[in-house]
């Protein structure tokens, strides 16, 4: 028998509302709706039951199964306000309602917050929430305002103020992605786009035309500062600009900037510390054969997990800068113009992890010599007259370096010891988790949007969004995907039953109770 709807008294002469499903002699609830002890609470649950069923299910009140429900309450307006209104506080205790002052704005940024879809299925999101929409040609006009008024200034000016007042300002993190367009061609160098869709390196491995972004955030996650950049714009060349722009915009000097090795270039390294920043990016593994040569010239390559070797690292390649006949490790200083501060840090865990990679390529690499899987030319493989052949001198001095993390920076040890600065640099899964909100849970791609103006738009939409999504996750800490599912659910109702129109809102459950105690509703 198909589930049906009933009603149960219960011991505290309450009325039950469940789902009801027979099987065989046993009928078995398959969800309880809630219970009720007035009229309006229980036609809301009747009428809620009634939306789960399908037409042609039926409904039993289970004291009296001979009485059909002969009523017929018509729900007029159904909203989930307590959600929006959470949406709302948030957005405003941000400043953004001040900042931006566009109603339009703030309904396609909460929008995307409660339900991750495209900006086309903003009216059908707020319509379910039982929200009053602003008109599809409003939302396309404020995509307009959005890049001819500057908002992403504004929302990075209102997000600097929040992070100036509760975080650290101190140090910053930066990390690069892409986001691919749903596009068959590229955009033409010349034109209003100006090239800026274009097919490049794509960390997703993908080959559609994409946007490189670059996203700025205090070491709470909290985003600070976004900008997009060609398709096939190398990464290194992205750092100063926003790191720039930053500055300038909001004056200030004196900060720590943290990325990982992809933006390790001399170019960008003498360019920042030309600015007076102090920076800490991650160094490539191949350098430590130079970096650490004293070292394994005095200790060999044995060592104990933990260990950290403080010494130097050449500005350029063509500088030479660490000599072996010293046995004591140099200490760098800001007066060494040929040489950078490197950190080196060994790991048991580490190297165990490295050891499982490279015999995979090991293996990978003679299964390429000798024709079983033909692939790209893999790691270990060089070319000779005769043929290719396996690399042995480069395996031997990759399983030298197993289980070592390097670092680079222009902070003097005086000012910040060897641990604390690796520490600094461990905060950049900050700025992952953030991307990866970015990316999932707001979903910033694919882009839809074929002009500039709409994408430039769509990226400070996202950011918005993403600073309200980290602002909540601070206040409550759970995830806002979580909060959405806890609190949508919670509705207010206008009902009109025989003539009456009745307001009831559900229960607000202990989770929801939670969640508006520490936010402080």
């Amino acid at each position: 028998m198909s589930p049906f709807l009933r009603k149960v008294r219960t011991a505290s002469d309450a009325t039950a509302v469940q789902i009801v499903e027979k099987q065989g002699r046993v009928n078995r609830v398959v969800e309880h709706l809630g219970s009720a002890r007035d009229e309006a609470s229980l036609q809301v649950l009747l009428e809620k039951g009634r939306r789960k069923l399908r037409p042609d299910q039926m409904e039993f009140d289970f004291n009296y199964l001979d009485t059909k429900i002969s009523y017929t309450p018509i729900v007029q307006h159904q909203s989930s306000t307590l959600l929006w209104q959470v949406l709302q506080d948030s957005y405003r205790a941000l400043g953004f309602d001040q900042a931006i002052g566009d109603a339009a704005f703030e309904q396609l940024v909460l929008a995307r917050i409660a339900e991750t879809s495209s900006k086309v299925d903003t009216v059908r999101i707020l319509d379910e929430l039982g929200i009053k929409a602003a008109h599809r040609n409003t939302f396309n006009n404020c995509l307009q305002r959005c890049a001819g008024r500057d908002y992403r200034s504004r929302v990075g000016a209102a997000c600097f103020q929040h992070a100036a007042k509760t975080g650290d300002l101190s140090l910053v993190l930066y990390d690069v992605t892409t986001l691919y367009f749903e596009a068959g061609k590229e955009d033409a160098d010349s034109g209003t786009n100006q090239g800026l869709r274009k097919v490049g390196y794509s960390k997703e491995r993908r080959v559609d035309p994409q946007i490189v972004v670059g996203l700025l955030v205090d070491r709470s996650e909290f985003p600070l500062e976004i900008g997009c950049f060609q398709g096939n714009k190398a990464e290194t060349k992205t750092l100063l600009p926003i790191v720039k722009d930053f500055q300038k915009r909001h004056g200030l000097d004196g900060f720590v900037v943290v990325a990982d090795a992809g933006m390790l270039s001399a170019e960008n390294l003498k360019t920042l510390y030309a600015a007076g920043f102090r920076f800490i990016v991650g160094a490539r593994q191949t350098k430590a054969p130079h970096d650490l040569e004293s070292y394994f010239h005095w200790h060999g390559d044995c060592f104990a997990d933990g260990q950290l070797i403080d010494t130097i690292t050449p500005r350029h390649a063509n500088a030479k800068v660490n000599n072996k006949l010293f046995k004591p490790e140099p200490v760098w200083n800001p007066t060494m113009s040929k040489a950078w501060r490197a950190i080196w840090q060994y790991s048991a865990k580490r190297a165990k992890r490295d050891t499982v990679t490279l015999k995979a390529q090991h293996r990978r690499a003679l299964e390429a010599i000798e024709g079983i899987k033909p692939a790209r030319k893999p790691r270990f493989v060089k070319q000779s007259k005769t043929g290719y052949k396996f690399d042995e001198k480069a395996f031997n001095r990759a399983e030298k370096l197993v289980g070592l993390k390097g670092y680079v920076t222009n902070i003097p040890a005086p000012l910040m010891p060897a641990s604390e600065t690796i520490s600094s640099y461990h905060e950049l899964w900050h700025v992952e988790q953030s991307f990866r909100m970015f990316k999932n849970d707001l979903r910033a791609r694919p882009i839809f949007h074929r002009r500039k103006d709409a994408i430039e738009a769509h990226l400070t939409i996202v950011m918005t969004a993403l600073a309200i999504s980290r602002y909540l996750y601070q206040k409550t800490g759970i995830t806002t995907k979580k909060l959405v599912r806890t609190l949508r659910p919670i509705q207010e109702q206008t009902i009109l039953y025989q003539g009456h129109e009745i307001q009831s809102s559900e229960p607000i459950t202990p989770q929801a109770q939670k969640i508006l105690e520490k936010l402080g509703h």
